[in-house]
Order: C-alpha cells, then sequence, then structure tokens
C-alpha cells in the first residue's frame, strides 16, 4: 500500500516509548524489552497502519507483540492507532513494540534466542510476476529464515485475498516443512469469533473477493 509521507512519523516514533529504533541491537534479546519476558511473543510482519496489532495487543494483556513495516508513515499510524486504542479505557501500553526493518533480512535482527510464539502475515504483498516472487514474504526462502526464529511447534497465521498467492503459499509451507493444521478458502463463511478484521480485510470483502486463511505450525521433529 503507498502512503504519503507524513513528516511527523519519524519524530513521534522517536519519541515514543514503544518504538524500537535500533532493532539490530535487541537481536536475541526481543523479549528482554518487556516486563515479563516469559509470556508468548507474537510477531506480525508489515504491519502497515496497526489496527491489527492495536486490536490484537489490546485484547491480550498476557501476550507480548512485535511489529514490523519498512515505512516510517506507516508506522507512525500505527502509533497513532495503539495510543487511541488503549487509550479508550486508559491502558497503559506495555506488551507491544514496534520497530522498521527489511522483513527479507529479519535474521539480522532475530535469531532462535528470541523465541517466537506465533507470527502473523496479513495481506502482504502477492509480487504476482514470476522473477518477484522470491520476495513473497510467504516465499520458501523467507520461511526457511522464519524457521530460525520460531519456537518449536510455533505458527504461523496467514490471511490474503489473492487466489495465486494462497495456493503457491500451500506448497511453500509444505515445501518447508510446515504443517498446515488448518485452511479455508472462505474465512467469512465459518465462525470464526477471535479473528480480527484488517483494513485490507473489510475493503477486498465488500468487493466480494472471499479471504483465504491459514495456520501453518512449525513442528517439533526432536
Amino acid at each position: 500500500m503507498r502512503i504519503r509521507y507524513k513528516p511527523w512519523a519519524r519524530p513521534e516514533l522517536e519519541a515514543s516509548e514503544f518504538y524500537i529504533n535500533n532493532p539490530e541491537q535487541y537481536k536475541g534479546k526481543w523479549r528482554s524489552l518487556f516486563s515479563n519476558p516469559e509470556l508468548p511473543l507474537h510477531l506480525e510482519l508489515g504491519c502497515g497502519k496497526g489496527t491489527f496489532m492495536a486490536e490484537l495487543a489490546y485484547r491480550d494483556k498476557q501476550i507480548n507483540h512485535i511489529a514490523i513495516d519498512m515505512v516510517d508513515a506507516m508506522l507512525g499510524l500505527a502509533k497513532r492507532n495503539i495510543e487511541n486504542k488503549f487509550n479508550e479505557e486508559g491502558k497503559q501500553i506495555n506488551n507491544v513494540y514496534l520497530t522498521r526493518f527489511d522483513i527479507e533480512r529479519i535474521l539480522l535482527i532475530m535469531d532462535k534466542e528470541d523465541s517466537i510464539d506465533r507470527i502473523y502475515i496479513n495481506f502482504c504483498n502477492p509480487w504476482p510476476r514470476g522473477k518477484h516472487r522470491k520476495k513473497r514474504l510467504t516465499h520458501t526462502r523467507q520461511l526457511e529464515k522464519y524457521k530460525q526464529i520460531l519456537k518449536p511447534n510455533g505458527e504461523i497465521y496467514f490471511k490474503t485475498d489473492d487466489d495465486d498467492l494462497f495456493e503457491s503459499s500451500l506448497g511453500y509451507f509444505e515445501e518447508s516443512g510446515f504443517k498446515i493444521i488448518k485452511k479455508t478458502y472462505d474465512l467469512h463463511s465459518e465462525d470464526v469469533p477471535e479473528n480480527i478484521i484488517t483494513e485490507h480485510e473489510k475493503m477486498f470483502t465488500e468487493q466480494g473477493i472471499k479471504i483465504k486463511a491459514l495456520i501453518a505450525k512449525l513442528e517439533d521433529k526432536n
């Protein structure tokens, strides 16, 4: 999603207590940021405007969260959306951190010591042209990286509107040794009360496009 430059975003992020400006310094130490580092740690890749993460972090204070994006303007909006959600009831923001980084190079800022319980990938760029498919966040090349930061039995939750990306991703997960424990070609036809509807999800659904979703598990083979 393209978004206009927002001159306020960078200063606001740098002043925020839940924005990490130097993520490389926390490689293997992300859990130490949280007051209760033993809680499950969930990671959203490509958080956009942060409406999903705002709701997710607000719903369950017994889970720690990290959200990554590459665009200052997006992260600035995510910061404000998280603040607005928590401020509705005067809640303290202590279970979520934002950071800016290129997800393709995630192993520069995370490793096995970070021990991620769950990864969310929502409506990522489908990169439909053949030569660009390796840029997909669900491509085998990326999944092999995620395997290095996920806990044994860790999970990836993936949603998309794109038929080709979904079908290809099923193959990518299988190729990388993940087990698909749940999949649907029409998420909104099912009763999934825990589903958080993202901006893209609402837009595509209103256009009559079915939402595809899956949960993949990294099985512990030990």
